[in-house]
């Protein structure tokens, strides 16, 4: 009998695992992953701002109006870590900003932080890539970054529809939002 249980449990577990569908983000063999996710993705203006899908929670909602916030703010190391307004955000700074926004985080972080902030793994609506240089977010299947941005002068704050290798950082998610 116990047999039987082993294996009416997998059974159920793979029929649930497939009826998810694919993962919500694949990675390429040069550590390289798509910004998909399996919930709606914001849409990207042609003036470099965010627009959040109608279905999107609000707290997801605030982070994206946020980030259309100071988004073209210029790179400033350490920006955005003594006040929450700043002339200038660094990487960790502005993803601490659209965090704080939506009530998920108190005080700012640096990357190294947020190596450790929130759960492990993949959220569906927020992604935080983290590791001892640098910390990017993707939000609602759009990239938030400081570098290697598609909008303005690719250094500061801002959003890209592509996405760049999560080779070397932790994959982290808020908890408490719908994942």
């Amino acid at each position: 009998m116990r047999r039987g249980v082993t294996i009416l449990s997998i059974g159920c577990a793979l029929a649930v695992a497939a009826s998810l569908g694919p993962a919500s983000e694949a990675t390429a063999i040069d550590g390289t992953a798509t910004a998909s996710a399996a919930v709606p993705v914001a849409r990207l203006l042609p003036d470099g701002r965010a627009v959040p899908p109608p279905s999107a929670p609000p707290a997801v909602k605030k982070m994206i109006r946020a980030a259309n916030h100071i988004r073209h703010r210029p790179y400033r190391w350490g920006g955005g870590h003594r006040s929450w307004r700043s002339r200038g955000y660094d990487c960790s700074g502005s993803v601490s900003y659209v965090l704080h926004a939506a009530g998920l985080l108190d005080w700012a972080l640096d990357s190294t932080g947020f190596m450790h902030w929130g759960g492990g793994g993949p959220g569906s609506w927020v992604r935080i890539y983290a590791n001892h240089e640098h910390v990017f977010a993707v939000i609602a299947g759009l990239r938030w970054d400081t570098s290697n941005t598609t909008e303005g002068d690719g250094h500061g704050p801002g959003w890209s529809e592509e996405m760049r290798s999560t080779r070397g950082f932790r994959l982290r998610h808020p908890l408490g939002l719908l994942r």
